[in-house]
């Protein structure tokens, strides 16, 4: 791994030392007991593929239940919508412009200050199991093993301070392997931990584990209502992008018409012995036209359904390991994936847009004793929070330089009278995959104002009569004053943020597209 670049040198002041007596301070386990952070993590999971969240196309039990016993958000969101940036604004509780990580093609400066390094000093032990997509080394983890770049599915390699190894069998299944054992057998009981159990799944290709293979095959998955969206009453760049369901995902990649590489014998022999069959029963239907976009919709949300199967599975898993070693009452649960995901919204796959079900992440917290269960919560969160919560949770002090809120006091309860009422997302990576435009804008309750600034154009969507944002209402006269205000507030941000105007050059043949 190398470190090619390195940003943000002027990260390192911290807020002066406030003394608070934490509600964990005093508990039943005695004066001075902090608590564990288990932080399960997973990679483009859809909110609406959460059963705790209204999902009408699956379950998830051990997901419902962390929901059930603590705190649902409602109304969490990312800062840029897409892998590598929104895992750096998660360990720095920075920006992207701040951070150095505006798009996956960056390498994350390792150096810089972060929240597992706080924790470090702070007597917290850190480990990190599972999926890292930053390029350079993990830094502030005692104990870590990262998948290399994405990861595949079965028979991932794992890169380690000590070197490579390889492991067979499947990712999700390893990965919670690999935390069970640290749990078990590596942590030094006399501290507390902060422990990520980062997930591959279900980020694209969506391989599923050989007991889901066949759960679904006799059900349709039901159809999302703008699966045929036709994308009228908005800007260009929602219909320039490429990203939909119908044109362009792969049939080998996606809809695996062909094997996929990496199996061992005894697993190819599982998956064929599976998916030959219903391949053959494809190519025999000869599916056009509509026909073969209900087909593909099916193959893709079912694969990406089994593979969320595995990941409930797993977290049902450490969810009884907690019960049954004591470790509950004393370890707070969070749940989280790197951005939402398309499950045939408006046609598409992938994220990267401002849209809701891009924008919107799930966030579940479980913590025994301080979260009334079953709570949910409706304030304007990010992910640009995380960092910040988990030091006040433990007892470390916030840095003057990050630039979320602690949730801490919305764990409890508590809505402070200066709590956010907008956030502020900006996506930059194009060129890039799928030819989603940069853009930037502002949220709130209500409202969303979306810049399109490389050819400033503007979009509004009034989220209470639109909430699928099928039609900006930008220009028209009785949303005047609503837009003159959330322009506004955009610039506010802006300004709050630091936010410099994104100057880099195009492309030649982009640029003749402008």
């Amino acid at each position: 791994m190398i470190d090619e670049e390195s940003k943000s040198k002027d990260c390192r002041q911290m807020k002066p030392f406030i003394f608070l007596l934490p509600l964990f301070m005093i508990s039943s386990q005695g004066f001075g007991k902090r608590p564990n952070i288990l932080f399960i993590f997973s990679d483009d999971h859809a909110y609406q593929a959460i059963s705790a969240y209204g999902s009408n196309r699956n379950k998830t039990p051990n997901l419902d239940r962390i929901a059930n016993e603590g705190m649902r958000f409602d109304r969490a969101f990312v800062t840029n919508s897409i892998c590598a940036p929104s895992r750096a604004v998660v360990l720095t509780g920075k920006h992207s412009h701040l951070n150095g990580q505006l798009t996956n093609m960056e390498t994350f400066d390792g150096s810089q200050q972060t929240f597992p390094k706080l924790l470090q000093k702070a007597g917290y032990q850190t480990a990190l199991f599972g999926k890292w997509h930053l390029k350079s080394s993990p830094t502030g983890f005692d104990f870590w093993e990262v998948l290399r770049g994405q990861g595949p599915y079965y028979n991932p390699l794992f890169i380690t301070p000590k070197g490579n190894k390889n492991i067979s069998g499947y990712t999700t299944d390893i990965i919670t392997d690999r935390t069970l054992d640290w749990l078990k057998n590596e942590r030094n009981s006399e501290q507390p931990f902060f422990l990520c159990s980062w997930h591959k799944a279900p980020h694209r290709n969506w391989l599923p584990a050989p007991k889901y293979m066949k759960k679904y095959d006799d059900q349709d998955i039901p159809e999302p209502e703008t699966l045929r969206d036709d994308y009228r009453n908005r800007l260009s760049p929602a219909s320039s992008q490429t990203m939909t369901i119908d044109k362009h995902m792969r049939d080998d990649w996606d809809f695996k018409l062909t094997t996929p590489k990496g199996f061992n014998n005894e697993q190819k022999r599982i998956w064929e012995a599976v998916y030959e069959p219903k391949n053959k029963a494809f190519r025999e239907a000869k599916l056009k036209g509509d026909d073969l976009l209900k087909w593909k919709y099916q193959r893709y949300a079912k694969d990406y359904l089994r593979c969320i199967d595995s990941v409930d599975e797993n977290i049902g898993r450490l969810l009884h390991y907690l019960d049954k070693s004591g470790l509950a009452e004393n370890t707070i649960v969070i749940y989280s994936s790197d951005q939402g995901w398309y499950l045939g919204e408006h046609g598409w796959y992938d994220k990267r847009w401002m849209y809701e079900e891009s924008f919107r992440t799930p966030l579940l917290i479980r913590w025994p004793g301080t979260i009334r269960p079953g709570s949910v919560n409706m304030n304007l969160v990010q992910n640009l929070d995380y960092a910040q919560t988990f030091l006040d949770i433990c007892g470390t002090d916030q840095p003057m330089d990050m630039q979320g809120r602690s949730l801490l006091p919305l764990l409890k309860g508590e809505t402070p009278d200066d709590w956010r009422e907008s956030i502020y997302y900006q996506y930059y990576e194009f060129p890039g995959y799928h030819n989603v435009r940069r853009h930037y804008g502002v949220r709130n309750h209500r409202y969303k104002l979306i810049h399109f600034y490389m050819i400033d154009g503007w979009e509004l969507y009034d989220l209470e009569k639109d909430p699928q944002e099928l039609n900006s209402v930008y220009g028209e006269p009785a949303y005047a004053k609503i837009t003159e205000e959330l322009k506004k507030e955009l610039s506010r941000l802006r300004k709050e943020y630091k936010v410099p105007q994104d100057t880099r050059p195009l492309p030649n043949k982009i640029r003749k597209l402008f």
